[in-house]
């Protein structure tokens, strides 16, 4: 039986497939190749995840306060929950508090007003020893609901005004005899020097709080505050 012959378009056909096989292998395009046998994740990766999410959850554990602050009756207390009703009850007042203290710090700065540690620390005598020989600085703090790094900005912050405003105050051995004899029974001290010693501190704290209420209303006014907490 003759053998057929190949018509001009299967020739053709042969042409083309000639040509797509030398342009595949000559233009460096690869067939697509199947995934590996373990896959996308593999037993590397799963460790991998695996020791991801065991830190994390320690972490967590150990550091719970990051996210629980109190569980009652088995319902948790979310941190932020805390603060937003931190933030809506003493917010404003804190806030009020933050600014006072940066403006006060920036006229010390700019008047060259420094406290040191030495003076904060002999003031917190001075006020624990005001309370009697019982009293000690842990009393004080438990009482105020206060940590001791907020007791020492406090006193900084009074002693950074009273510098301030100190340096335009004047008072007299004529004040102080006048103050002894109008509250000669307020005394604690007997001696002579010592009702002169707190006379003297009488006047100027006195005179400290009759200054301090128009000098700061009028540093805010001059200053430029912008808020933003609603």
């Amino acid at each position: 039986m003759p053998r057929k012959k190949k018509t001009v378009a299967s020739k053709r056909h042969e042409m083309i497939d000639t040509k797509t096989e030398d342009i595949l292998s000559t233009s460096g395009v690869v067939p697509s190749v199947g995934l590996p046998k373990d896959g996308i994740f593999s037993k590397k990766w799963v460790y991998i995840v695996l020791g991801i999410v065991l830190i994390a959850g320690g972490y967590l554990f150990f550091n719970k306060g990051l996210l629980v602050v109190a569980v009652v009756n088995g319902k948790p207390i979310f941190r932020w929950d805390l603060n937003r009703v931190v933030m809506s009850r003493f917010g404003s007042q804190t806030l009020e508090s933050m600014i006072s203290e940066a403006l006060v710090d920036d006229v010390a700065k700019k008047e060259g007003v420094t406290v040191t540690q030495a003076d904060i620390t002999a003031k917190e005598n001075e006020i624990v020893g005001s309370l009697g020989s019982n009293v000690k600085i842990d009393d004080l703090l438990k009482y105020q609901g206060m940590t001791k790094a907020d007791f020492e900005s406090q006193i900084r912050l009074q002693l950074s005004v009273e510098k301030i405003l100190g340096k335009s105050i004047t008072i007299t051995d004529g004040d102080v005899e006048d103050f002894i004899a109008k509250n000669e029974a307020t005394f604690t001290a007997t001696d002579e020097a010592g009702m002169r010693s707190q006379a003297r501190e009488a006047l100027f704290s006195q005179k400290i709080s009759e200054k301090l209420q128009p000098w700061f209303t009028q540093l805010k006014q001059k200053a430029t505050i912008s808020r933003f907490l609603q």
